[in-house]
């Protein structure tokens, strides 16, 4: 089971969520529980977590680096989409910071005047949580570098290859609806999108949405900070027909709990609301 938790926005409560479902059904579920986050350039899952010593792995990305065979014919230039090779009269010039390794000019280069260079990027922390069945990984993106889905997609490759296919996965998404999101859902069985009842939770939900519907994902909604706001979130879900699978309570005991860097689950108001979230998520599979 892979379920992503993601949002349209930043801000909505999607890691609080995402660390206190994870803690749920490690104490409903006999298999291993697996929390990924997948928000490389901002991981912040493990502030709820109280761990620090994690074991860490190198992560590289492999760019283009021209080689002798090369005879400055443009094709590589010509197939790149995103712009991350210029040919002059006397050199190739590769940037790096626009090469998505897409291989395209390798592949395509008749000369086979390429060679493949590693790049550090970034790193992948995990250890092992509260139990024996509960486990920890991020990436974590390298200051300066500016791609996040090949850090993305070397997380959720490295949790699927060292815990297995038997386990929960949850994926704390990043915030927002471009490429990095779309790698970090798009191979998940269930897609949770938390938002908040307000007017910029409202706009950026339906981008949500818009998205979930074009990678044909299942999804609902989950209301954060219910209360704070109208009824526009909940009147938009019906009118979509997008199932609602639970909302969380805007209260102060909540605030205080997360300002301290303390999860929720342990209120019996909240274990019950996630109690309902786990089975509507069920039901829709």
């Amino acid at each position: 089971m892979k379920i992503s938790v993601a949002s349209g926005k930043g801000g909505t409560g999607k890691t609080t969520f995402a660390v206190n479902f994870s803690l749920f059904l490690n104490n409903i579920k006999k298999n291993k529980i697996v929390l990924v986050d997948l928000d490389v350039e901002e991981p912040d899952c493990h502030i709820f977590l109280k761990h620090k010593n994690f074991k860490r792995k190198k992560c590289f990305r492999e760019i283009p680096k021209v080689n002798e065979k090369c005879n400055l014919c443009g094709k590589c230039s010509e197939i790149c989409e995103f712009n991350a090779i210029a040919v002059t009269n006397t050199k190739v010039i590769i940037f790096p910071d626009l090469c998505h390794s897409c291989y395209a000019c390798i592949e395509m280069c008749p000369q086979k005047a390429f060679d493949i260079e590693n790049i550090e990027m970034g790193e992948i922390h995990w250890g092992n949580i509260a139990s024996n069945n509960f486990y920890f990984v991020e990436g974590k993106l390298k200051i300066g570098e500016v791609m996040a889905v090949p850090m993305i997609r070397q997380t959720k490759n490295f949790s699927a290859e060292r815990f297995g296919e038997n386990s929960y996965f949850i994926f704390d998404s990043p915030p927002g609806t471009s490429c990095p999101v779309i790698e970090a859902t798009k191979e998940s069985d269930f897609v949770v999108l938390v938002t908040e009842p307000t007017p910029f939770g409202l706009h950026d939900l339906k981008l949500a949405v818009e998205t979930m519907r074009k990678l044909r994902k299942k999804f609902g909604v989950v209301i954060n900070k219910a209360g704070i706001g109208d009824q526009s979130v909940s009147e938009y879900c019906y009118n979509e027909k997008i199932s609602i699978l639970g909302e969380i309570p805007y209260s102060r005991e909540i605030a205080e709990l997360y300002s301290q860097g303390k999860n929720i689950i342990n209120l019996p108001s909240i274990n019950k609301i996630f109690e309902k979230i786990h089975k509507n998520i069920l039901s829709l599979l």
